[in-house]
């Protein structure tokens, strides 16, 4: 955004408080109350059956199907979902119940390609589970295929469709932050990822994030949807990427997927995005940090804040804003409808999202196909999300630099 845009759009974005709304009216557009769609879930692990609570939040939706290969994860779900038929096989799903129209694919990532595609082909709309894919070559067969079919194609790469997000990123286009000085993210989680297994047979197909051979690990599976963050709201594409990565807290598994890893990658214009993940610890927890010249805003997928430097231009409505103190910095929390609230002399009720970040992309696909529309997250940034942890990935396990094919990125 140039100059000259940014202060006509603080003008007209100007006033006390309205600012804190910033208002384009779809700021909860992924919110639904009512969506009568038939719904067909492949995949009832511990992913599927966080979707399947989060559907049965909007009124008209069906869960009509569940379909997985484990029968004790399918037994779970089941219980879940009253009226529910059960499948073992995807395609036989897709042949017996003609009347699904919209299908989630949540089964594990390197497993996504087939019943993504053979939905698409059979004329479902799609909603697939971040990362789109485990290897370049899919994410590019997956995207091609929902760019030449009719059907609506989503990624849940949920900060695209989170409100807070969505208010956030209003702000970074314009002077508010202004020029990109650095990026920052993490993910900080004490998690075993090890799944217990009732019979050796199932050990492996259960533990597949601790399989080297299938495993995008911590930089795919963690990092991708906070990837897909900054390339949304920087517009900015990785030309490279360095790694390492460590076993801390599970040295007695002698495991081959790192539980801590670092990144750094170049984006254009030499800007750097440090990126950290591990499954030691916990602390911090999950967040996005954006520095530029006149202020830094930090981002935890529930909860949004604002950092104004000093000598940052004053427009106004910070004056009126709700403040928090966060690490010892005071943060001008990010509320999505601010004027509304503030006018019921609520705006402190508004801090944070009133559902878990999932609810919003999946709200929003519901929405797409009751009402029309494209997604918040595409096939296309999906897959360009996906490649920036595939290709993470590789740098953590050889601890080379890995130099991205700016065409192919572009070009999904």
């Amino acid at each position: 955004m140039s100059p000259t845009d940014r202060r006509t759009f603080m003008i007209q974005s100007a006033g006390a408080l309205s600012a804190m709304a910033i208002a384009p009216a779809d700021l909860f557009a992924g919110s639904v109350s009512r969506a009568d769609v038939s719904v067909g879930i492949i995949g009832a692990g511990r992913q599927g059956r966080a979707i399947m609570a989060e559907l049965q939040r909007i009124e008209g939706v069906t869960i009509a199907a569940l379909c997985d290969v484990e029968e004790s994860r399918l037994n779970a779900a089941m219980r879940r979902a009253e009226g529910a038929e059960p499948f073992r096989d995807h395609r036989e799903m897709l042949d017996t119940r003609k009347d699904i129209s919209a299908v989630i694919v949540s089964t594990p990532s390197h497993l996504h390609h087939a019943p993504c595609v053979d939905a698409l082909s059979a004329g479902k709309h799609v909603y697939c589970e971040t990362p789109l894919a485990h290897t370049i070559e899919d994410c590019q067969f997956i995207a091609q295929a929902a760019a030449g079919s009719k059907s609506i194609f989503a990624v849940g790469c949920e900060g695209r469709a989170n409100p807070v997000y969505r208010l956030a990123r209003t702000f970074f286009r314009t002077d508010a932050i202004r020029d990109v000085v650095r990026l920052r993210a993490q993910t900080n989680r004490k998690s075993n990822w090890r799944v217990p297994a009732s019979n050796p047979a199932s050990e492996a197909a259960l533990n597949w994030r601790l399989d080297p051979d299938v495993s995008t690990g911590l930089a795919g599976e963690l990092g991708a949807a906070q990837f897909d963050v900054m390339l949304w709201f920087t517009g900015l594409m990785p030309e490279r990427v360095r790694g390492w990565g460590v076993n801390r807290a599970y040295l007695d598994e002698n495991r081959a997927v790192p539980d801590t890893i670092g990144l750094e990658f170049t984006m254009t214009g030499g800007i750097r995005l440090q990126y950290e993940a591990t499954l030691a610890n916990s602390y911090e927890g999950r967040y996005e940090a954006l520095y530029g010249v006149n202020g830094a805003m930090r981002l935890a997928w529930s909860h949004g804040w604002m950092f104004k430097e000093a000598d940052a231009p004053t427009q106004g409505w910070e004056v009126y804003a709700n403040r928090q103190a966060i690490y010892g910095d005071e943060g001008i929390t990010l509320i999505a409808d601010a004027t509304k609230l503030a006018s019921q002399g609520k705006l402190k009720e508004g801090i944070g999202l009133p559902f878990p970040a999932l609810y919003y992309p999946l709200a929003d696909f519901l929405k797409c196909i009751t009402e029309g529309g494209t997604p918040a997250c595409g096939a296309a940034d999906g897959a360009r999300a996906a490649a920036m942890g595939i290709l993470a990935n590789q740098a953590v396990r050889l601890g080379e630099t890995i130099e991205f094919d700016a065409g192919a990125m572009q070009g999904f």
